[in-house]
């Protein structure tokens, strides 16, 4: 949830917001993630003096620089303060598609004008259309809604390891569960935090499973959404916190 830390009061609008993830089935982790961004946002509101309904453009501009140009509070004590450190360009893009997703909810709920939502997005002409993206039987899907507040970022790429790389890793690994969860992410393409979340049960390794009630056949592993563990990481899911006596709205 998200309060005001002077009241304690509620932020109805951005609770609401928060439920409707959970209600969509998102993992805990990414509603409090979202809760940080949330709240950075109405900080940044209430810090420019802005209605976080009608920011206009020039505020959501100001936001998507100011979250890359303010320095994030210092993880070392004050006595002896660590380097400086910002936003990366990358979180800041994150940070702003949570803005434009409460907004847009906000809209639907009577909360934010259409005048609002109506800045989130800018058409765009694709002149190059990702493998298997369907441009219409005439070609007429080239245009689509883009962000207007989002920095360009260059995808850094993908590095793998070869297999002889692979197998000197497995090899100077001191435990077998070790070389286990590397050669199991090697086979497989599991993400780290699917491995870990792993349970016994969720691994198949004869043949054939039928004797415990699993009919796919060959050696495979199950990845399954953890509930009961939301501090695990959960697939396909990934953090911020915001607290200070000048920036009231926290999670």
């Amino acid at each position: 949830m998200v309060v005001d830390s002077r009241t304690y009061r509620l932020h109805d609008e951005a609770v609401t917001y928060l439920a409707s993830l959970r209600a969509r089935g998102c993992s805990p982790n990414t509603e409090r993630v979202y809760a940080g961004r949330v709240a950075l946002y109405l900080n940044y509101c209430l810090m420019r003096r802005l209605d976080w309904r009608t920011p206009g453009f020039l505020g959501l501009a100001g936001l998507q620089q100011w979250l890359v140009e303010t320095p994030l509070p210092s993880r070392t004590s004050e006595v002896r303060p660590g380097p400086v450190r910002f936003r990366s360009r990358g979180t800041a893009n994150a940070v702003m598609t949570v803005v434009a997703e409460f907004l847009r909810f906000g809209a639907t709920h009577g909360w934010v004008p259409a005048t609002t939502t109506a800045l989130l997005s800018e058409p765009k002409l694709l002149r190059f259309t990702p493998p298997g993206y369907d441009t219409g039987e005439f070609g007429q899907r080239h245009d689509v809604q883009a962000a207007s507040f989002r920095f360009r970022i260059a995808e850094p790429g993908y590095e793998d390891l070869s297999d002889e790389q692979i197998r000197r890793v497995i090899a100077i690994a001191p435990r077998a569960r070790d070389r286990f969860l590397i050669a199991l992410l090697a086979c497989t393409g599991l993400r780290i935090g699917e491995a870990l979340g792993l349970h016994r049960g969720d691994i198949h390794l004869l043949a054939s499973s039928r004797a415990v009630g699993c009919g796919i056949e060959g050696p495979h592993v199950h990845v399954r959404r953890r509930t009961d563990k939301p501090s695990h990481p959960v697939p396909g899911r990934r953090t911020a916190h915001l607290a200070t006596s000048q920036r009231p709205w926290v999670r």
